[in-house]
């Protein structure tokens, strides 16, 4: 990837230079990392530059919170890139590597949560699901008396007695949904270990990677359905098969408490609260990781950050609670601006 074409090594005179010019004429912030949080960061850069005309757009790529981290640990300076994006918090390893590499000011940006909830039609019965139940409902591949063999069970009651008795329909996220990687990691996976399909696939001959990725694999008979358009395709869905169990971020189940009703998991009702605290499993916190050494170098590196953490974006009413992304408490995003306003580092 190029990065930038300016000339000069870390903070060299050529790249204070660059902060000199007019921003018209700069180079864009440069963005890379995690997969889940890029089309978070696609967005805020899309109304950012439709905000403001005296920046470029931000490019943002992906690559994975390591890839990302490990480009933003490079160094300090016009061919490295200005923020990493993260879907886990970065290691004490690659901050040791960021400081070997001169990148010594680390501002980490928390600016919300990945959330999910399993909700039905609001006249079916209560739900409590765990990771493990979720797997053997809807993976490809189970555990019989030891044997791998393809997913057999036809309704939920045939997965756990406490369960309905429904048909098995389920309607989860699409591959580019920003939601699926949080189904795949905290049910999916986890379940496919608590349930010990993990431990039989390796025993079958499977190596590591393969194992993962016949854990991340769900039903193609029809019983589990992609739905890549938004919330309100799944609700549709659930309208039409009242037996049916939607997958919908956080936000749109509190709008559309009069239509569904959610599933506990693991016993933890869904909330802001109880996502925000980790506490309710199917959740984890959003970062990205600003150079704080490019502040006022990079032209609109501030900017970018401060219209980030607006309410217009990361608020409960804004594109990327839309998108799927759980809102922090009012307090806690007020802390992200003041931390970051502070210009706190790690």
């Amino acid at each position: 990837m190029t990065i930038r074409t300016i000339a000069g090594l870390a903070l060299s005179a050529s790249f204070a230079f660059a902060a000199t010019a007019s921003a018209q004429n700069a180079d864009p912030i440069q963005i890379a990392g995690s997969s889940t949080v890029l089309p978070y960061a696609q967005i805020v850069s899309e109304n950012f530059s439709e905000a403001s005309s005296d920046f470029p757009t931000p490019v943002v790529e992906s690559g994975g919170s390591g890839a990302g981290l490990k480009q933003f640990c490079a160094g300090v300076g016009p061919d490295t890139i200005d923020i990493a994006n993260s879907s886990r918090p970065i290691r004490e390893s690659e901050m040791e590597t960021c400081k070997t590499a001169g990148v010594t000011d680390v501002q980490e940006v928390k600016f919300g949560y990945d959330g999910i909830v399993f909700a039905t039609d609001a006249a079916g019965p209560d739900w409590k699901l765990t990771p493990d139940l979720v797997f053997k409902a809807l993976a490809a591949k189970t555990v019989v008396e030891g044997k791998v063999v393809d997913n057999a069970f036809k309704t939920w009651a045939d997965v756990d007695a406490s369960l309905p008795s429904w048909p098995i329909a389920a309607f989860i996220p699409g591959e580019k949904h920003g939601t699926r990687e949080v189904f795949t990691e905290k049910l999916l996976l986890a379940g496919c270990k608590a349930s010990g399909a993990e431990e039989a696939y390796m025993a079958s001959g499977m190596d590591k990677d393969a194992t993962a990725k016949q854990c991340a694999a769900v039903r193609k008979d029809g019983t589990v359905v992609d739905i890549d358009g938004d919330y309100n395709e799944t609700l549709a869905r659930i309208d039409s098969n009242k037996q049916g169990v939607g997958i919908f971020g956080l936000s749109f189940y509190e709008q559309n408490q009069d239509k569904l009703k959610v599933a506990t998991v693991s016993d933890i009702v869904p909330s802001v609260e109880t996502i925000s605290s980790g506490e309710y499993p199917v959740s984890r916190p959003l970062y990205f990781y600003v150079k704080k050494a490019h502040i006022g170098v990079v032209p609109g590196l501030k900017e970018y950050v401060d219209f980030f953490l607006s309410e217009d974006m990361i608020g409960t009413e804004g594109p990327l609670a839309e998108y799927g992304l759980v809102p922090a408490p009012d307090a806690e995003r007020e802390a992200f601006r003041t931390d970051f306003d502070a210009g706190k580092t790690m």
